[in-house]
């Protein structure tokens, strides 16, 4: 599974993903600063899931016309060692993401 990592999280929570993931940041697509329509838009043609903390984007976009499933990351901040903890649970919702689809990810999901 090809997943993109947000901006708005930290580059190094690419360490905690499962082997079997193939993950890129944002910023190594060259697509930083690129609004969240645009964003899912060019993601979707390369990538099956988007991780974020942007709780605005399931709000501002219709997220069933886009072909990648998005898992909403819920934590204390952004920073490494609050978002750590739920990388677990990050790898198992990725195991049964579906396109259009958005999970709520927390310490406790």
């Amino acid at each position: 599974m090809r997943v993109l990592l947000d901006e708005n999280l930290d580059w190094r929570l690419v360490r905690y993903f499962d082997a079997d993931f193939q993950v890129r940041t944002v910023s190594q697509q060259g697509w930083k600063g690129t609004r969240n329509g645009e964003l899912l838009s060019k993601a979707a043609t390369t990538f099956d899931a988007l991780i974020t903390m942007d709780k605005g984007i399931e709000h501002q976009q219709d997220l069933r016309k886009y072909t990648i499933g998005v898992i909403l990351i819920s934590a204390k901040s952004n920073r490494l060692q609050d978002i750590q903890p739920v990388m677990r649970n990050v790898n198992q919702v990725l195991r049964n993401l579906k396109p259009g689809q958005v999970v709520h990810v927390t310490l406790n999901t």
